[in-house]
């Protein structure tokens, strides 16, 4: 097939990608498919496990690396900005900051290190690995995403560090798109809901809460490649989400924090509830 014949895909005019947290999740799910769509499109993950084998037959430069150390991801960075002039085709860098974690009580279990290295997770690392790969971004374009949440839209008590930084991650994305305006780069927040990933395990879930309204890694997926093909700059995926997101960011905030207090304690309730009934 001749380049002029070529299907075009929401990816074809992205030179490389950068993810953080591709080994699983979301960001397995978009190495995965970006693969199926853009076989030669170089995808450097940056995390501390290896995206499993197979995952893709695009070329897929795995970068060992802690985010929650400094150090361990500026050295990082300067390894995907040499990957990318040397392995990269033409056309502009996709970066998805899409590492992060949480956890399920109140403040502070299980610890308060824990959260400390959330924050480091979830947010510093986003915004110092965003930093270290602009120039790249500016001279090249490109296409910033933020791998937000629904939590982001109000605050979340028994997650309640967690919501936090996702909050900081939308504002910050939609401050940052001003920022780079008219710069050929932009900005823009993923805010998923509940979607099947290791996150409600590690939270302390038997199984994902509101199971009826949520979502696969792969559907979630396939929202944003098609928000990369226009403007908007906050992705709800799911009719739901979008109602719970716009009602959650019209309520009054103590209201809101109460009203998801009580369904959060419910939810985990279930959860446990249906966990243990199991043979």
């Amino acid at each position: 097939m001749t380049d002029h014949t070529r299907k075009t895909t929401p990816l074809s005019r992205f030179g490389a990608v950068v993810i953080t947290g591709g080994s699983s999740g979301i960001g397995e799910a978009f190495i995965a498919s970006a693969g199926k769509l853009e076989p030669s499109l170089p995808i450097c993950n940056l995390s501390r496990s290896k995206p499993r084998e197979n995952l893709t037959p695009a070329p897929l430069f795995h970068l060992p690396c802690d985010l929650s150390q400094p150090a361990a991801l500026a050295e990082a960075a300067a390894e995907v900005s040499r990957t990318c002039k040397k392995q990269a085709r033409p056309g502009p860098i996709l970066l998805i900051n899409n590492s992060g974690f949480g956890g399920y009580g109140p403040f502070p279990h299980p610890n308060t290190d824990h959260h400390l290295t959330m924050i480091d997770v979830n947010v510093r690392a986003c915004v110092h690995l965003t930093g270290l790969l602009l120039p790249m971004l500016r001279e090249r374009g490109g296409v910033i995403v933020n791998v937000a949440s629904t939590a982001a839209f109000q605050p979340t008590p028994y997650m309640a560090v967690y919501g936090a930084t996702k909050s900081f991650l939308l504002n910050w994305s939609l401050a940052l798109d001003e920022d780079l305006r008219g710069s050929g780069v932009r900005s823009l927040a993923l805010c998923p809901g509940p979607t099947s990933t290791n996150f409600f395990r590690m939270a302390g879930f038997r199984e994902p809460p509101m199971a009826g309204g949520g979502h696969t890694s792969e559907q979630v997926i396939e929202v944003l490649l098609r928000a990369l093909e226009n403007e908007k700059r906050i992705i709800v995926p799911g009719l739901q989400n979008k109602l719970t997101a716009m009602i959650a960011s019209r309520l009054p905030k103590s209201l809101g924090t109460r009203l998801t207090a009580l369904i959060l304690k419910k939810m985990r309730l279930d959860s446990f509830l249906s966990g243990q009934s199991r043979p």
